[in-house]
């Protein structure tokens, strides 16, 4: 029985997670994000209540 046999599936398996580990990390990890993020200001907002008629 082939599937029984374990050597091609092992190399397979080593190689793909070698692959995964090694070359796609970088390439994921070198774009750019187009808009950083910019620190909020130490003041809160003001916030004023909302006078709604509840009847």
């Amino acid at each position: 029985m082939p599937q029984l046999d374990p050597s091609p599936w092992f190399a397979i398996l080593v190689f793909s997670w070698v692959i995964f580990i090694t070359i796609i990390p970088p390439k994921i990890m070198a774009h750019i994000f187009p808009n950083e993020p910019t620190s909020q200001s130490a003041e809160a907002p003001k916030t004023e209540p909302w006078n709604w008629p509840w009847h």
